[in-house]
């Protein structure tokens, strides 16, 4: 008779949801970097077990074989490696099967499938416009002989999706990879918020033949359009929006005013912001006041104070909501992964497990990581391999 470790072993798998979208069909378009001899394991299987380990808590390439190594047979039946005809034995890969894929990965391709994913997986948008925020993250543990470490450049709506993602060459910086980073999204009713680096005159054109609008931040960096914007009689115009908050022991006041303009040297701008922030707090008792000013191509009336407001903040999120999750939750920048193209996937994988958790109404995702770990079948349901 079967001891009980044999008949958990055999145990099948829950079966898939008809209707739920499974990540392998996105990661079936990918290519395959391997040879053609001696493949024993489809490239969708072997990075479907990859993301169900971050989505588990794997936090380094270790983290990740070891989940695949320790996972239950109906698990690996589930992510689709190998069975055995006359044993009905599931073949596990080595750990250096999947360093050696890691390593070798598009990571553009990649990316494209995980935001295709992400958008595709997402709850239908409410009418209106949808706001996406663009920002870099410099990977601190990648450094190799030729860089000081790996740069990324996102695209994350503000509800904390990654749509997009790219690496920014080396010697160079992130506004080359402005356009192709946006290329592969359906940019039409969307609003685009990015910091001052991004107010380029060949963005907001790009943006506008895109069919998508901008809120740009004017700095000094642009002396002629920020001199302009700054000078607007402010004082003398009408407050559009107001708002005041209590947290982290401080307490901020905003004041958004709205200015419009028939004619502004940059693509289509047709009105000038400036938000006024004042910070005090509590535990050292300074105070702090900031005036930041941005171009818009929103027409005046187009939405109102309050959500240019939202936006403008909400910019912010992908610094929050992102950035700030991979680097204190999987410890990112303590990484020291820097061969090949590993630090690029990391950074995906994580994209792919931090939009998963939150699009499923998780706001903690360090609890979120925990509860997947707890069982086996919440992170292949997520994916849409085991309902």
């Amino acid at each position: 008779m079967p001891s009980a470790l044999d008949q958990l072993a055999q145990a099948t798998a829950p079966a898939p949801l008809t209707d739920a979208l499974c990540l392998s069909q996105f990661l079936e378009t990918m290519p395959d970097p391997r040879g053609l001899r001696g493949r024993r394991y489809l490239l969708s299987a072997l990075l479907a077990a990859a993301a169900a380990s971050v989505l588990a808590g794997a936090r380094s390439l270790t983290a990740i074989t070891e989940w695949v190594t320790d996972a239950p047979a109906w698990a690996c039946r589930a992510l689709g490696f190998p069975v055995d005809r006359l044993t009905g034995t599931v073949s596990v890969p080595h750990p250096h099967t999947l360093r050696r894929l890691l390593v070798q990965l598009d990571g553009d391709a990649l990316d494209r499938a995980i935001g295709a994913f992400l958008a595709a997986r997402a709850t239908p948008a409410e009418p209106g416009l949808r706001a996406i925020a663009v920002d870099g993250k410099a990977l601190r543990g990648s450094r190799t002989a030729t860089a000081t470490h790996v740069t990324l450049l996102a695209a994350m709506d503000h509800s904390g999706s990654v749509l997009a993602q790219c690496q920014i060459a080396d010697k160079s910086n992130e506004i080359p990879a402005f356009q192709p980073l946006l290329d592969n999204i359906d940019l039409t009713d969307s609003v685009i918020t990015a910091d001052a680096l991004h107010t380029q005159h060949a963005h907001g054109t790009y943006l506008r033949t895109r069919g998508a609008h901008y809120i740009a931040q004017v700095k000094a960096n642009h002396p002629g359009l920020f001199d302009r914007v700054r000078r607007l009689p402010w004082r003398e115009i009408t407050l559009d929006h107001y708002e005041r908050t209590r947290a982290h022991h401080r307490k901020e006041i905003r004041r958004l005013k709205t200015a419009s303009f028939a004619h502004l040297d940059y693509p289509d701008a047709r009105q000038a912001l400036q938000v006024v922030r004042w910070r005090k707090d509590f535990t050292s008792g300074k105070l702090t006041i900031e005036r930041v000013y941005l171009i818009t191509s929103l027409p005046p009336g187009a939405v109102s104070g309050a959500q240019l407001a939202a936006w403008i903040r909400g910019h912010w999120k992908i610094e929050n909501l992102l950035h700030h999750v991979r680097d204190r939750t999987f410890r990112e920048d303590d990484s020291k992964i820097h061969i090949g193209r590993l630090p690029r996937v990391m950074a995906g994988l994580r994209n792919l497990a931090i939009g998963i958790h939150r699009q499923d109404g998780h706001t903690n995702i360090a609890a979120a990581l925990r509860h997947a770990a707890r069982d086996c079948r919440r992170p292949l349901a997520a994916l849409g391999l085991a309902g």
